[in-house]
């Protein structure tokens, strides 16, 4: 079974082989560049330039050798672009690490922060010394009136907030024949290159674009405020999500197994509207574009929805979707046992393996092991099941951290995989300690 049966397999609720695992497969389960230069010297791989695909939230670009140390079954359509080292520049991550960012992305230095600016020069995002990452600053109908809106100029807006201004390789090209043609191509070159699930990423937030466009705690008001306004703006939004979704799904549906679309709807506590007002006013657009990504190819459609969301999830189910990530199993009604018991006959969980927020940061080896084990043996019954942390793997994770943690899902299989890549010289010598000694009793900080 090759990685992409595997994954399909588990999509399909039905047991493959081994747990499917997924880093990097798309925004929402990478790595901080910082922790993966860390990662990358501490297993003593081959030096490499670090590339940032995802520049507001500084996401590395794992390479094939780590992929495959860690035997990743999933990536993301966005590696089939800018492949060429004219497609990169040089810059510096926060902790003075060199790095690489795409070239089409506009950064200046002003004094002692970094800005993040739109074609036109507009300032999207901000990220002060100190900060990790680019903050919003820019929110393009701030200031405009809601109820008298026509929306005319929605489009034009898109491209100035900081999440649609400064995208990952792959969505940087047009939605125009040209750009098209050549998704199409790297698309198709990416599948026939690659055994593994392919995940692409179409975004069509319904609830957080308009944040985007008009900060988060107007469009939360203007939602009780101005219902009928409010309406006529997500009609709007979902048309020009239902128009590209056509184009883009002509161009790369052949060559995905995945379409991942985003709204982040829970806070720590619950959602953040009531089930009601999301029955009422999201769902139904969410029904239209997951359903109809469906009749354009033979695809998954995963959500990608932090925070507390048990409450939603029936609805979920019932507007289309088949896998959810993050699955923050650190948040109020998000027990794993009882998420998998309720919905884990029809919603594929994708992640919710290891927590982020305090056990992968902080624990010891001892600790993470138990604890991913735990989630992943609760999870992985009869399939529906892909490995993933809880969201991205942050800056301050201990790059022994991260290897406890894939050791806890490790076959046998897997174990001696990494002994054939280390007799291979695939390895270094620190590479063949963590791989020879992984499943040993003893703690890591202590010599086998």
């Amino acid at each position: 079974m090759n990685s992409r049966e595997r994954v399909l397999m588990s999509l399909n609720h039905k047991q493959p082989d081994r747990v499917p695992i997924d880093l990097s497969g798309h925004r929402s389960s990478g790595i901080s560049a910082i922790a993966y230069s860390k990662l990358r010297s501490y297993l003593g791989f081959e030096e490499k330039p670090i590339r940032v695909y995802d520049m507001v939230q500084q996401l590395a670009i794992v390479d094939d050798d780590m992929l495959d140390y860690f035997d990743i079954d999933v990536i993301e359509m966005g590696r089939g672009f800018c492949l060429e080292d004219k497609d990169w520049k040089d810059w510096v991550l926060p902790d003075g690490t060199c790095c690489q960012i795409p070239y089409y992305i506009n950064v200046e230095k002003r004094g002692d922060h970094w800005y993040l600016l739109a074609d036109d020069g507009t300032e999207l995002g901000v990220q002060t010394k100190g900060c990790l990452y680019f903050e919003q600053t820019h929110f393009p109908l701030l200031n405009s009136n809601i109820q008298s809106d026509d929306f005319s100029q929605l489009e034009e807006a898109l491209a100035h907030t900081i999440w649609t201004g400064a995208v990952h390789p792959g969505a940087h090209l047009p939605l125009n024949d040209e750009g098209l043609s050549v998704m199409s191509e790297k698309a198709r070159t990416l599948r026939e290159s690659t055994g593994r699930a392919i995940v692409g990423l179409f975004g069509g937030n319904m609830f957080e674009l308009p944040q985007w466009l008009y900060r988060m705690d107007n469009f939360l008001m203007y939602m009780r405020l101005y219902p009928d306004a409010v309406g006529r703006l997500l009609d709007k939004l979902c048309s020009l999500h239902l128009s590209n979704l056509e184009k883009w799904m002509g161009a790369v549906g052949p060559y995905i197994d995945v379409i991942c679309f985003g709204d982040d709807l829970g806070g720590q506590n619950g959602p953040l509207i009531s089930p009601t007002m999301y029955r009422e006013v999201l769902k139904p657009y969410h029904r239209k574009l997951w359903n109809r990504a469906k009749e354009l190819g033979d695809v998954k459609v995963m959500l990608h929805c932090c925070g507390s969301i048990s409450e939603l999830l029936e609805d979920f189910i019932d507007a289309g979707l088949d896998a959810i990530n993050p699955v923050q199993i650190s948040c109020k009604n998000m027990d794993a046992s009882k998420l998998k018991t309720r919905f884990g006959d029809r919603l594929v969980f994708w992640g919710g393996g290891c927590d982020t927020r305090d056990v992968l940061p902080n624990a010891s080896h001892g600790k993470i092991v138990e604890h991913t084990k735990r989630h992943t043996e609760i999870f992985n019954v009869s399939g529906g099941f892909v490995f993933q942390q809880v969201h991205n793997i942050m800056a301050n994770v201990p790059p022994g951290n991260i290897c406890a943690m894939y050791d806890a899902i490790n076959t046998d299989d897997r174990r001696n995989n990494r002994v054939i890549k280390v007799f291979e010289g695939v390895l270094s010598k620190k590479a063949i300690g963590e791989s020879l000694f992984s499943n040993c009793s003893c703690s890591k900080d202590k010599q086998c």
